[in-house]
């Protein structure tokens, strides 16, 4: 598969990939269902999703996470995505989710991926406007 169709082969050496980096807040709970106890799975969500994360303990009365996540913003975006469901009340966007995350825990993401993932919140972003109205 030919990786740099979406910007990740070598991502590394593109300044652009650094630029505006995701920086966002996560609760205790959710730090430990994506990344595991102690952070177990940083580094290979980090080498599947061709991305760097920095995760920063914020002493908060939640104990809310600072996450930094650098890389193609097609991979930010995807990752982006997981944390969107997995915070969703909705069963199934939640099992969408975590068969998101099992998923770069277990190999690296490919076009196929990031294509599905942009669809799940498309359809969201539609649900979600005939529920508003």
């Amino acid at each position: 598969m030919d990786m740099n169709s979406f910007g990740i082969g070598e991502w590394w050496t593109k300044p652009e990939n650094f630029n505006a980096p995701l920086v966002f807040y996560l609760e205790e709970e959710l730090e430990q269902i994506i990344f595991g106890q102690e952070d177990r799975y940083l580094r290979c969500i980090e080498e599947h999703s061709h991305t760097l994360i920095q995760l920063e303990s914020w002493f908060t009365v939640t104990g809310h996470t600072r996450v930094t996540v650098v890389g193609p913003p097609r991979a930010r975006q995807w990752l982006m995505g997981i944390i969107w469901l997995l915070e969703q009340r909705n069963f199934h966007y939640q099992a969408r989710g975590y068969q998101m995350l099992q998923s770069v825990r277990s190999q690296p993401l490919t076009n196929k991926d990031l294509a599905a993932s942009l669809n799940v919140q498309l359809d969201s972003l539609v649900v979600k406007g005939y529920q508003d109205e």
